[in-house]
């Protein structure tokens, strides 16, 4: 059965909206920024929303939180194919799966600040903090009684979330699912990936030979997943889950690779197939060594221009998975042009092995898209994406 996304709505530091975000991917547009004093002892960029954010509607206003408003955002932009396929399904044929790995958060952060400082502490609701609030919020959003749920497994949340929308669809649990994800900026993962000593003190730089971590950031993507034909297919989905370690990734890639060339099968393709892979690519030592090995080993000389949008957006955690894959979506809707460059300091390690960085101003033939996720406790996941004009055969 044949799954497609027909709709996308997102937001990102890179901007609001399809346009902002593919005009600056192909730009290669840093949108790092300092992070809010006070949040890490040391100073940090991080990948912000600066768009402006939608108040909640009133019958949410008890939702308010950073996270919900970046999922508003989203879905206002595709309010209309939301409310066309309850119309025409019902509200309890259409599901909600959503990854996220901070929620509300952010929110609770402020009110023991406050409680701390001694000052009248802001309306608190622990539900906010919640994993599952996100997807309450869109159910309650549009009165949706179908199946509503979140996907919490770290940086792979956001393409599990997919995964897990394309099985409610096979299963016959739902007809449209609104699925993506939504993750947002907050003291607790910023202080947390410090203290793992992941964090870098400026821009991070994947795959160069002076990486030194990651930049964390927010947003949010959501699509309108259904089993009628669109201009964008998700066509092979493939994970692993190689336990190797609580937060490093395993060094060879096995967990990678297998979970790559699950994609592949899934999507009766070929390595020469893909024409473009959005790399995982935090910027880490250990995790960009690992990813170029498992790209060598599963792509060999067919190896697709690469690159890792996270020097330009930051990490986004839960919801990098299905940013990324928004990106590629951005991608395929023409079936030839440019593709995001690699930006970095310009010094590729050399101890990795090479990779295939697109060339800036060169056009490219895009028919096929992988965007690569892999999380702490080697949560692995790869999805593969084709546009109208299909995989080649």
């Amino acid at each position: 059965m044949n799954c497609y996304l027909n709709a996308l709505g997102l937001i990102s530091p890179l901007g609001s909206g399809q346009a902002a975000n593919h005009a600056a991917l192909l730009a290669g547009q840093r949108a790092l920024q300092p992070a809010s004093a006070g949040w890490l002892a040391q100073p940090v960029q991080v990948g912000a929303v600066t768009a402006s954010l939608p108040a909640l509607p009133p019958a949410c206003a008890d939702m308010q939180s950073r996270n919900n408003q970046l999922l508003y955002a989203a879905a206002l932009q595709i309010d209309a194919e939301i409310r066309a396929a309850i119309s025409r399904y019902g509200a309890g044929r259409v599901a909600v799966v959503l990854g996220s790995s901070t929620s509300g958060v952010a929110e609770t952060e402020r009110y023991l600040a406050e409680m701390h400082a001694g000052q009248p502490p802001a309306p608190y609701r622990y539900e906010r903090q919640e994993m599952s609030d996100p997807a309450r919020f869109i159910a309650r959003l549009y009165d949706l009684s179908g199946p509503a749920y979140v996907v919490s497994t770290a940086c792979s949340s956001g393409g599990r979330a997919l995964l897990a929308a394309r099985r409610l669809l096979r299963m016959g649990l739902a007809d449209v699912v609104i699925c993506g994800a939504a993750d947002s900026l907050c003291r607790l993962t910023l202080n947390g990936f410090a203290a793992l000593e992941s964090v870098s003190a400026g821009e991070c730089q994947p795959f160069s030979a002076s990486r030194d971590g990651i930049n964390i950031g927010e947003g949010a993507a959501l699509f309108l997943m259904s089993r009628e034909a669109g201009t964008v297919r998700l066509a092979g989905v493939g994970s692993s889950s190689d336990a190797h370690h609580i937060s490093a990734p395993q060094p060879d890639g096995l967990g990678a690779i297998a979970a790559m060339q699950a994609a592949l099968a899934d999507a009766g393709m070929m390595p020469e197939h893909v024409d473009y892979l959005n790399l995982h690519g935090t910027a880490t030592p250990l995790n960009d060594a690992m990813e170029s090995r498992a790209v060598a080993a599963v792509f060999g000389s067919a190896q697709p221009p690469a690159s890792s949008t996270k020097a330009l957006t930051g990490h986004m955690l839960g919801a990098a998975g299905a940013l990324e894959a928004a990106f590629c979506w951005l991608l395929l809707q023409e079936s030839a042009g440019e593709l995001p460059p690699q930006v970095n300091d310009g010094q590729f390690d050399p101890s990795l092995p090479a990779l295939h960085w697109p060339l800036s101003g060169r056009r490219y033939t895009t028919r096929v898209a992988m965007s690569n996720s892999f999380a702490f406790g080697g949560n692995n996941i790869s999805l593969i994406l084709t546009g109208q004009h299909g995989a080649p055969t």
